[in-house]
């Protein structure tokens, strides 16, 4: 779990608890301390802290983290290099989403925003004592810089996000307007509450900004560098001076004094590390280690709390992304069959422990997945690109091929046989031929994490029996990044988040102008029309209940044109750490948010004397 939260997948529509009403250039304005994307929001303007914190949590100790890989990069903003984790706790943005509030953000730099009725403009409100950590004051000039910055020369991400993002006008040192273009799009203020980092204008005046650096950013958030060695760790101290302490959004967290990242090459070696005490939390992504990995003095003592936090938010999708790009794959009859290799019963048996649930829509776990056959405003919109889409969008909703678990059912494979018969591959000497290019198939997976083996091998050996020859390659994390940034692979396991209100996101995961550049997460390289027009029409529906039916409308074309093989997801997060922290009881919809954490002095005592006693045993 990050630290900071710097994006929301977040959303198409916006509700504001209004605290006044006014008038800019004639356009009215609703003034709000928050701003929401699905419903009114949480929090009122006099609220005095998030409720699953403590806002008397005492400041003080240290905490470990791991991160895997290496960093060579200073500058979390542009795509050069390997930027170090944790570095979204030295920059701050104009308002924040807190870990319960899964669509809403709350003023941070701002103390206020006024957004246009008719979405033309938001103006922001800065507050006077915000300041960098130079002591130097935040204005609307180094706003107006930050958005050029990210625009012209930043990650191609917030390139996109920004596309509709016209100007950004000083109205005062502390005031500023940001103008938007394109239809109305109710997520655009949001986007740039929440997204745009503040950047320091007369730091980089003898700087460049699109260069990789080791020289820290100036920056204005709760924590600052303090000491750093390049791919093997990086350490955050607490401003105790942090202007932003007091403000209602940020009491009772960022209560550690240090925050340390150490790296390690390999994942292999984390979780020993972990249970040899060399960091202090750790989420666990393992069902084989969660289950059978912690059997150690430690946790048996209760000097390491292992804990399963419910999850409630949207889970998203994730899955074996194809890449169009390359011909063996343009064929969905192909894709399709590939599906019915994918034994997710007996892998969720015999390799998860049963902890998984099968994904069946890229908008899982969320109101916004296709469900039954469409009907009503859904149905009306598919009917538009009738002849564009599949047949099957019209009918019942996607859902996976099921096994019987035991590793030897057949039918799948044979309906395999079968689809791929009737697209016209040929089986010859024991090799699946590609009607078009006269060639058999192969597929190679590209992983990151040799862990992942024990998945792709048995659907490998399903793979042969298709006769598509199939293999593995493990690379390190610099070498699987640059190779996915540059759409270097056949299939590849990927996850696309999603929020309770999709919205410009989508360009960036499905929309073909993202799939034709480098960096983008439109990994699967889709050019579809159809997709192009849906999300669209999402990011300008005019409200939440419009929003629905478009959703669900992408959602069925996108499963039922094969894009990616639906893999899993876990009802719960998987937590480990070792026992010297506070928290209290309430658990944000969101998942575990450790910035509202702490040390707690007297469990930290018992750790260290517990610890001696293990040793001494």
């Amino acid at each position: 779990m990050t630290f900071r939260r710097l994006a929301s997948a977040a959303a198409t529509f916006f509700m504001l608890t209004a605290t006044g009403i006014s008038s800019a250039e004639d356009v009215k304005t609703i003034k709000s301390h928050g701003l929401s994307l699905a419903g009114p929001l949480k929090y009122t303007a006099d609220f005095k802290h998030l409720d699953y914190v403590n806002p008397d949590a005492p400041k003080g100790g240290d905490v470990r983290l791991s991160a895997l890989g290496g960093f060579d990069n200073l500058n979390p903003y542009i795509s050069r290099g390997n930027s170090a984790s944790g570095l979204g706790l030295t920059f701050e943005t104009l308002m924040t989403q807190p870990a319960d509030s899964p669509s809403a953000e709350y003023g941070l730099v701002a103390s206020t925003v006024e957004v246009a009725e008719d979405l033309s403009f938001a103006i922001f409100n800065l507050r006077p004592e915000a300041r960098f950590h130079d002591g130097s004051k935040i204005t609307a000039d180094d706003l107006v810089f930050s958005l050029e910055m990210v625009k012209t020369k930043g990650r191609p991400l917030f390139r996109y996000y920004y596309a509709n993002v016209d100007q950004a006008i000083v109205l005062g040192p502390h005031r500023i307007k940001f103008t938007f273009t394109g239809p109305p799009n109710r997520e655009l203020p949001q986007i740039v509450g929440q997204l745009l980092p503040i950047l320091s204008k007369k730091h980089f005046e003898s700087r460049s900004f699109d260069e990789t650096t080791l020289t820290p950013i100036l920056g204005s958030g709760p924590y600052l560098i303090k000491e750093f060695e390049a791919n093997r760790f990086i350490t955050y101290e607490r401003v105790t001076d942090y202007w932003g302490k007091d403000l209602p959004i940020n009491k009772g967290r960022y209560n550690f004094d240090t925050i340390r990242y150490d790296y390690y090459r390999d994942s292999s070696v984390l979780l020993e590390a972990f249970k040899a005490g060399e960091y202090d939390y750790r989420a666990e992504n393992s069902a084989k280690n969660w289950a059978t990995g912690y059997d150690f003095p430690a946790l048996k003592k209760g000097l390491v709390i292992k804990e399963n936090i419910p999850s409630t938010s949207p889970a998203g999708q994730q899955g074996y992304v194809f890449n169009l790009r390359k011909e063996k794959f343009k064929d969905p009859a192909l894709r399709e069959a590939l599906t019915y290799a994918f034994d997710f019963e007996w892998l969720n048996k015999n390799i998860f422990y049963n902890q998984y649930k099968r994904t069946n829509s890229f908008f899982y776990n969320s109101v916004m997945a296709a469900k039954g056959s469409p009907k009503g405003k859904e149905l009306e919109i598919l009917m538009e690109y009738k002849g564009q889409v599949p047949e099957r969008v019209f009918g019942p909703a996607y859902e996976p091929p099921v096994t019987d678990g035991s590793g030897r059912d057949r039918k799948p494979l044979r309906t395999a046989k079968a689809i791929l018969k009737e697209a016209g591959w040929k089986v010859v000497d024991g090799k699946l031929i590609n009607p078009k290019t006269g060639k058999p198939l192969e597929i190679e997976f590209l992983l990151y994490d040799p862990n992942s083996l024990r998945i792709t091998g048995p659907f490998i050996k399903n793979l042969e029996k298709l006769g598509i020859t199939a293999s593995s390659r493990v690379v390190d994390t610099a070498q699987y990044t640059e190779r996915l940034r540059n759409y270097d692979f056949d299939i590849v396991t990927s996850v696309f988040a999603q929020s309770i209100s999709p919205g410009n996101e989508q360009r960036e995961f499905w929309g073909s102008a993202a799939g034709k550049r480098s960096g983008s997460r439109n990994l699967m390289g889709i050019d579809n029309p159809v997709v192009d027009d849906l999300i669209e029409r999402l990011i300008a529906a005019p409200d939440y209940e419009s929003l629905k039916p478009i959703v669900r409308a992408l959602d069925r074309v996108l499963t039922w044109n094969f894009y990616i093989i639906p893999q899993f997801t876990s009802a719960y997060d998987r937590i480990a750490y070792w026992n010297k922290f506070g928290k209290t009881d309430v658990v944000p919809s969101e998942g575990t948010d450790i910035t509202a954490w702490w040390v707690d002095p007297e469990k930290e005592k018992q750790l260290k004397e517990g610890l001696k006693e293990l040793k001494s045993q």
